[in-house]
């Protein structure tokens, strides 16, 4: 197998962007033309960028980051649901299988979010271990404003990591806000000016890499198995629940009214 000691390693897709070096791996979304959502393209290149993470033995970390002023968008509907021989719900569950796989990397994952994260590419943050975000960008899961149902596990995740009541009040009134709020509320690690995002990225991971590299893997297991840890089983749930209420009045008011600029009118259907 490949090992991330054999010296620098750069992998460049037009989507994504993936470069080894001193056992850190750095994995970057690179359309920012189309703030980095989750396009069909995208999507195959992060897949093929984490299988590729998975088979570097010698990795001690890893960085997730994007080009350009979003971190990740969140889905792209257009493009990324056109596959007319899956059930509506297996096309929500094949959107966000490939962020689900940043859960089955072994060494620790940091989320250097270079700028706004919303929907799929906020659970994308949260899935990563750690996150360093732009202070001035702005973070959540706004599923409930644009008419349907959350996916990518963020019901899962988030209330794991700030708890119930401050979880419940972001994920019912579809909020977003801003990186230093976030890193208040424990969703962050650290908020950062835009020019430190990566920096402060790199030195954590270099401080996580200066660690028994065994030793951290197995840190990393145990904490996840006594926290209940299962993204995958809600993002299950999540695929049909998202594709249901997509198919609603609601959910076409909600997309018509974020294109529009203006407040929806939703009537429970």
């Amino acid at each position: 197998r490949p090992t991330a000691n054999e010296g620098a390693f750069t992998m460049a897709t037009n989507a994504v962007l993936l470069e080894i070096n001193d056992h850190i791996a750095v994995l970057t979304l690179n359309r920012p033309e189309n703030r980095n959502s989750m396009t069909t393209e995208l999507l195959a290149a992060f897949h093929a960028a984490v299988l590729k993470v998975q088979r570097q033995r010698d990795l001690r970390c890893v960085i997730i980051t994007g080009s350009g002023p979003h971190f990740c968008a969140g889905a792209d509907f257009n493009s990324a649901l056109g596959d007319g021989d899956r059930l509506p719900h297996e096309n929500f569950l094949a959107l966000y299988q490939p962020f689900l796989a940043v859960a089955d990397i072994e060494p620790p994952v940091i989320a250097a979010l270079n700028g706004h994260a919303v929907g799929g590419g906020f659970g994308l943050a949260l899935i990563c271990d750690l996150r360093v975000a732009n202070m001035h960008s702005k973070y959540g899961a706004n599923f409930t404003r644009l008419g349907f149902h959350s996916g990518m596990a963020v019901t899962h995740m988030l209330p794991r990591l700030i708890g119930l009541p401050r979880a419940n009040e972001l994920l019912l009134t579809g909020r977003l806000v801003g990186g230093a709020r976030a890193a208040r509320l424990g969703i962050m690690n650290y908020a950062e000016e835009p020019t430190e995002v990566m920096p402060r990225a790199l030195k954590l991971a270099r401080e996580i890499a200066a660690c028994a590299p065994a030793v951290v893997r197995m840190m990393k297991r145990s904490i996840y198995r006594d926290l209940d840890w299962n993204p995958r089983a809600t993002a299950e749930l999540d695929a049909h629940l998202q594709s249901r209420t997509f198919e609603m009045a609601d959910a076409r008011e909600g997309v018509a009214a974020l294109l529009e600029k203006r407040e929806p009118a939703f009537r429970g259907r």
